[in-house]
């Protein structure tokens, strides 16, 4: 068995995915044989949470606390550089099987009730591929007795093409942004992106040396749609996009100044169904009552 588990391929129209077990996560995603997210090998312990699917929350709660039901919760503190719970339960979990086809998957697992979550939330993963990309949804069904919070989103890194973060162009439709502090990345506030130019791609523009880690809402849609877009001086590039069920998107330029082979070479796109913290602030925070069903889907496609 591979570190990152069963490895599942799928391919239709050109495309081709790989999603590994441990975490749902998409191992990898080629176009005619070009990459449109940094992949990493089969039998590599996953590099930190590259292509994982997050739930049953994305980013991060401060502290790994939070109070919800009139009860306090402590969660461990799986960013502990920033002393925070990052990512939600789900990353290091194995998925089983629900259905294997050419061109579709769909992986299922169980939140269990444990220490700082004490909710079961069922969580199906699909990925399906047809001449429009690959799809991924994420539906959570609370299986437990009490309501649970709840929120989702994926973690992939695009690629545009040759280069590196630096080379490429940035079209991001969004005019806000939530500041967050310097050490601990925790939210501070929402700001319109014009009070931060280096941050505002609503018109597409190279990105340059500009260090992005911040989630970004107003976003405008066409359709219902938000969609990025990611382009190599080639003109080729990646795209992704969602509807409202995610009206926050975290953005991350990949730094890792310490470790030059992987140092801004994807960039982290994560649609969310709620901004870093909602544990805390309950801003879009999905309240699951028991019997109930939340799913949200994305899509990435090559330019």
């Amino acid at each position: 068995m591979p570190r990152s588990g069963r490895q599942l391929r799928i391919a239709a129209h050109g495309y081709e995915a790989v999603i590994a077990s441990i975490g749902a996560t998409l191992r990898t995603l080629t176009f005619e044989e070009r990459d449109l997210v940094v992949p990493f090998d089969a039998d590599a312990v996953r590099p930190g949470y590259r292509g994982v699917t997050l739930a049953p929350w994305p980013n991060r709660i401060v502290d790994g606390r939070y109070s919800f039901g009139g009860a306090e919760q402590q969660l461990a503190l799986t960013e502990p550089e920033r002393a925070h719970a990052l990512h939600g339960l789900l990353a290091w979990v194995e998925f089983e099987d629900r259905l294997v086809l050419d061109d579709r998957v769909v992986l299922a697992a169980v939140i269990l009730p444990q220490t700082g979550y004490p909710f079961r939330v069922e969580v199906e993963v699909e990925y399906k591929l047809d001449a429009e990309g690959l799809h991924q949804t994420v539906t959570a069904h609370n299986v437990g007795a009490d309501a649970a919070p709840w929120g989702t989103g994926p973690h992939p890194y695009l690629v545009a093409g040759h280069g590196r973060v630096d080379d490429w162009t940035l079209l991001l439709p969004a005019s806000e942004v939530l500041t967050v502090t310097p050490d601990r990345l925790s939210p501070v506030g929402v700001e319109p992106v014009s009070q931060h130019p280096k941050w505002d791609f609503r018109s597409a523009r190279p990105i340059g040396d500009v260090f992005i880690d911040h989630a970004f809402t107003g976003l405008a849609r066409d359709g219902g749609l938000a969609e990025v877009r990611l382009t190599a001086a080639d003109g080729r590039g990646v795209g992704m996009a969602w509807d409202e069920r995610c009206p926050w998107v975290q953005v991350h330029t990949a730094d890792t100044p310490a470790v030059a082979e992987t140092h801004r070479i994807g960039l982290a796109v994560e649609p969310m169904t709620c901004p870093p913290d909602a544990f805390n602030s309950g801003v879009d925070l999905v309240t699951l009552d028991p019997g109930a069903t939340h799913a949200a889907s994305w899509r990435i496609f090559a330019l």
